[in-house]
């Protein structure tokens, strides 16, 4: 089975074949910080799966347009996250359980992969990562820029797992005792210790919701009839909450249904767009960018 890191230069390898032009195995090995034997292992992986390769004249390799590993059998968003919920509590204890959810993703229409991860330098910091994951070492994340504290300096931890579409790192953080939350583009640098774990047994992870933000404890719903613009821009910042959007057939607008586990990053998000958002719900809600309006006036 891919661990993490492998993974990733398969995903990578993906978006690279399919953007034009045709690359050569040299390219590539450069673009993924690789070699070029272990290019064409992943391409042959790739074509063993049933992705239709292209090979030119200058043994340049590209995918057509509209060819992917899953042609014909593809998830819709809706069938996505139906899916992934039913292996997540029916198979919670289950081995394969995280092979069958990467699977999952790679046949169905999110993504999974965002493009800031093929920039050099943050998917060298995932490949370090996914790297001290299998090996079990801790990690120092260099000059992290922390959104809570406000502070920048480096943090020694215990990476855990990555987020589903690789945005952040649950950790262990010893010298707090919790396990964190951390957002990749925040990372510097990684610095991998010659220490193992010595906190395996307080490692938990859960997943973080559309918004990126980890467990807080308390769930809360959110319920916006959103205008085409809105949708839009929701997409876009934030990738994970398309699939808890549906077209609203009345309105002819799009309704976003989810529970985050803060309201931070989604009352910022609709108090930017008053005008292209309705907040349908709940009462909960509504009261608190009532009070944060108050509070500005």
């Amino acid at each position: 089975m891919l661990n993490q890191h492998k993974l990733l230069r398969v995903l990578q390898l993906i978006n690279q074949l399919k953007a034009k032009p045709a690359k050569s195995l040299r390219q590539l090995a450069k673009t993924l910080d690789s070699t070029e034997r272990t290019v064409y292992r992943y391409i042959d992986l790739l074509e063993a799966v049933g992705f239709n390769l292209h090979k030119d004249t200058y043994r340049r390799y590209s995918i057509p347009d509209e060819e992917s590993a899953t042609q014909g059998m593809s998830f819709t968003q809706e069938e996505t996250v139906l899916l992934r919920e039913l292996i997540v509590t029916a198979a919670a204890k289950n081995k394969l359980k995280d092979s069958l959810l990467k699977k999952l993703y790679i046949a169905s229409d999110l993504h999974i992969l965002p493009n800031h991860l093929l920039k050099a330098h943050l998917s060298k910091i995932v490949s370090t990562l996914g790297l001290a994951i299998q090996e079990q070492k801790q990690v120092i994340l260099k000059k992290y820029q922390s959104g809570n504290s406000q502070d920048v300096r480096d943090r020694l931890v215990e990476p855990i797992r990555f987020s589903d579409n690789y945005q952040s790192l649950t950790a262990y953080e010893p010298e707090s005792g919790k396990n964190k939350l951390f957002n990749i583009e925040r990372i510097a640098a990684v610095e991998v210790t010659r220490k193992s774990f010595a906190f395996a047994d307080e490692h938990k992870y859960t997943p973080p919701d559309v918004f990126g933000y980890g467990e807080t404890g308390k769930k809360y719903d959110v319920d916006l009839l959103l205008s085409l613009k809105a949708y839009m821009l929701l997409k876009e910042e934030f990738p994970m909450a398309e699939a808890f959007v549906k077209s609203d057939r009345k309105s002819g607008k799009h309704r976003f249904r989810t529970s985050v586990n803060s309201y931070k990053a989604v009352s910022r998000f609709t108090l930017g767009l008053l005008d292209e958002i309705e907040v349908l719900g709940p009462k909960e809600f509504r009261e608190h960018l009532r009070k944060i309006i108050s509070r500005r006036l």
